[in-house]
């Protein structure tokens, strides 16, 4: 009997909720069952609260004291909070915002210290052998064009062809004392390199952001002079640049 109410069920068509009739369109859109459930939760969750709010206010205590009754006031009837006096004076807040200035600046000189450090220790020197260039040989003979040999003619190995930095001449090559260098060290060396370039790459950024946070404190210090009149702004400030203003030119006299 169960697998039968089952397969009636599944065969019974589906019910729709009609749309709203044309003569009743001006009355806006009929409303569905959806719209009634959410609707009486709306006001179902509306009536528990001003419940509780009534039971509340009935059960509270006339002497009960909390600190904002004191520190807020009513401003066309809705609760704000007093203004405070301020802790610093104006000279003490310019003093203060010229203190993280010069830190800032601070902190960014010994950022470019440290980036001229690396550059000179660095060179680099890889980025020499990526970038395109082209070397052109004059030769007059066409016997030598085709049994032209590159290696030969820069005096060189020609394992060290693609380098266009620190390629010796086998002259030189002969007169070095190499030290015995395993496969362990010049990975060791390799990974050295590059996190020499990582911390350069890193320092770098830190400077830029440095930088551009310097330059917007300035700019808002400078707009915080009430003896220069307001300026215009040229272009609004982003993560990467501080705004940019343009004064009226004033002759000073």
């Amino acid at each position: 009997m169960s697998s039968w109410k089952k397969a009636t069920k599944a065969n019974q068509k589906t019910h729709r909720e009609r749309h709203q009739p044309e003569v009743r369109n001006h009355l806006g859109l009929l409303e569905k069952k959806k719209d009634y459930i959410a609707r009486a939760r709306a006001f179902q969750e509306k009536r528990a609260t001003i419940k509780l709010l009534r039971k509340r206010a009935l059960n509270k205590n006339p002497d009960e004291f909390h600190f904002h009754m004191i520190n807020s006031k009513m401003v066309n009837g809705v609760h704000r909070e007093r203004d405070k006096e301020d802790q610093h004076t104006p000279e003490q807040i310019k003093l203060m915002e010229t203190q993280d200035l010069k830190y800032v600046a601070y902190k960014r000189n010994i950022e470019a210290k440290k980036i001229n450090k690396l550059q000179s220790q660095l060179h680099m020197i890889d980025a020499a052998n990526k970038t395109p260039n082209q070397h052109t040989f004059f030769v007059y003979d066409d016997a030598k064009v085709k049994n032209f040999d590159l290696a030969e003619k820069l005096d060189t190995h020609p394992a060290l062809l693609s380098r266009r930095t620190n390629r010796p001449m086998l002259s030189a090559i002969k007169n070095m004392k190499l030290p015995d260098l395993d496969d362990k060290t010049i990975t060791k060396l390799e990974q050295k390199k590059h996190m020499a370039y990582k911390e350069l790459e890193k320092r770098i950024d830190r400077e830029r952001e440095l930088t551009v946070v310097q330059q917007k404190l300035e700019v808002r210090r400078t707009l915080k002079d009430k003896k220069v009149r307001k300026p215009k702004l040229v272009k609004p400030g982003s993560k990467t640049a501080a705004p940019i203003y343009k004064w009226k030119f004033e002759r000073k006299r």
